[in-house]
Order: C-alpha cells, then structure tokens, then sequence
C-alpha cells in the first residue's frame, strides 16, 4: 500500500493499541477483558502493521522465529504456574493453595497467579493471531 496517509495514521494508532492490549491484560482480573482480549488486540495490531506495510516488514518486526518462541513461551508461562500449584498443594492451577497472595479487591495486584496466566494467555493469543495470518497470507500468494 502506497498511501502515505494511511501509514502515518498507522503509525500513530498501533502504539496505542498495543499499549491497550497490554492494559487489557495486565487489568483481566479485575475487570472485563484478559489475556484472550489483550492479546487479540495485540495481534490484530501486528496483523495492520503487516497489511498496510506489507509482508517483508511485518516480518521484520515480528518473524517466524520470534513468533514461535512467543507462542511456546505463552504456553510455558501457563503450565509452569499450573504446576506450581500441582506440587505444592497437590491441584493443577490451585490459587490460594499453592501459597499465593489473595489481595484486595479490586486492586491492580492482586488474583495470586491469575494475572500471571493472563499474561501467558495474551503471549499466546497475539503470537497465534499473527502466525496463522502469516500462513494464509503465504497460501494465497
């Protein structure tokens, strides 16, 4: 796309929408949104990157190889957590058993490991959305 309004404006929205992404996930816990919401912003931002810079670019600001290590990376970040709670107090994903802090309600930190695994699940979905894009993108062409 040759259009340089709509790079520009592209330019100025993606950092904003990936910075609401990011509070979409890191605030799942105590209100509406999560890792699935934070991160599919996320994602959709990467995929508009792509479509109005084009493929070579968007690679290079998120290739295959970063995309895979994310995707792993989000997974690992849930089944560490999970496990911790299966050693400790004998139940996959236990909160409150395994020892982490209830807190207040309401307050930014707080939910133990849930804000933790929204931050796994945000990785995971943002890495997806643009892996699978890439891969139909390379099939279509």
């Amino acid at each position: 796309m040759n259009d340089i309004i709509i790079k520009n404006i592209t330019r100025i929205v993606i950092p904003f929408a990936q910075i609401y992404g990011i509070f979409v996930i890191l605030n799942g816990h105590v209100s509406p949104g999560g890792g699935f919401a934070g991160g599919a912003i996320i994602g959709t931002s990467l995929i508009l990157y792509t479509l109005v810079f084009g493929r070579e670019k968007g690679r290079k600001k998120f290739s295959h190889k970063a995309s895979e290590i994310a995707e792993t990376g989000g997974i690992l970040i849930y089944v560490i957590v999970g496990l911790i709670g299966l050693v400790v107090a004998g139940r996959f994903l236990t909160n409150l058993g395994a020892g982490f802090p209830e807190g207040v309600i309401g307050n930014i930190i707080s939910g133990g490991m849930i804000p933790i695994l929204m931050i796994g699940i945000g990785i995971k979905v943002a890495s997806t959305m643009i892996s699978l894009f890439n891969l139909l993108i390379d099939e279509a062409i």
